[in-house]
């Protein structure tokens, strides 16, 4: 079967909705955080670009859910201006011959195992959560301990704090806390639109994990999101291997997700 030509080539709904989801964080993060951090997003179709030199992810600092050349054009030269280690993300499985070409044209390169894009539906019935953590969710008055806590379990700054204190309460914006005896351990999100969720930001205090935090977490963002209509499920997590395996993948299997493809990650050169 031929591979699908750039122009043919469509976004899965699993890929526009995180998209949207980072583009909204970009909206509404504090205008002294976008300006001292260099926070920089450019939305191309119904994907984006999207750059903060100073988080250490790839999620903040790629191109995602861009499939047209012409558009892969204009985030590459959008991309090659920013600092720090830049991504393209693809499904290289589905990607037409000219965009392999394209990206080994301008040397960009696969780094790592990728990343697993997996999907639910949602519950019929509400989930139920057995075990000895509990979760709710995070008041706006709590939305600094929120951002910290998240920083802190992905290794961000601290100075970047507000960007994920900034989701709390917002439309679209669903935030988590997993509690241990009264006390918040581990943080989750959820960003919905258009009968969608993107699930994010799941992250535990180090000395709590294993405890069945992400799993409680995300029985209820399945239970949040159904009761207001979301009919679709997504979210994305280090591809396993045999070398190096993935809790996180796991839980998400046993929560009833199924990955429908693994992205490639590839990395910009630096200098470019």
């Amino acid at each position: 079967m031929d591979r699908p030509s750039a122009s043919r080539q469509t976004v899965p709904e699993e890929d526009i909705i995180e998209a949207k989801a980072f583009v909204d964080l970009f909206m509404i993060a504090p205008q002294t955080l976008v300006d001292q951090a260099e926070f920089r997003c450019m939305q191309l179709a119904v994907g984006c670009a999207i750059s903060l030199p100073s988080a250490p992810a790839i999620g903040l600092n790629r191109v995602l859910g861009i499939v047209a050349l012409e558009d892969l054009n204009t985030a590459y030269e959008w991309m090659s201006k920013k600092a720090g280690r830049r991504y393209l993300q693809m499904n290289a499985a589905t990607a037409p011959q000219q965009t392999h070409d394209w990206i080994r044209k301008r040397g960009l390169v696969p780094q790592g195992n990728g990343w697993a894009k997996l999907r639910r539906t949602a519950p019929s019935t509400p989930l139920i959560h057995s075990g000895e953590v509990a979760t709710r969710q995070v008041k706006v008055t709590e939305a600094e301990i929120f951002g910290s806590m998240m920083c802190a379990g992905f290794n961000f700054p601290a100075n970047l704090t507000p960007l994920w204190s900034a989701i709390v309460g917002k439309d679209g914006w669903s935030c988590f806390f997993a509690e241990l005896d009264g006390r918040p351990i581990a943080t989750g999100a959820m960003y919905t639109a258009d009968g969608f969720a993107w699930l994010g930001g799941g992250a535990t205090v180090p000395e709590f994990r294993n405890r069945g935090a992400q799993k409680a977490l995300i029985t209820a963002r399945l239970n949040r999101g159904a009761s207001q209509g979301v009919q679709t499920f997504v979210v994305e997590t280090a591809q396993p291997s045999a070398d190096e395996p993935n809790i996180s993948h796991a839980n998400l299997i046993v929560a009833g997700f199924e990955q429908i493809y693994t992205r490639t990650n590839y990395r910009f050169p630096d200098g470019s």
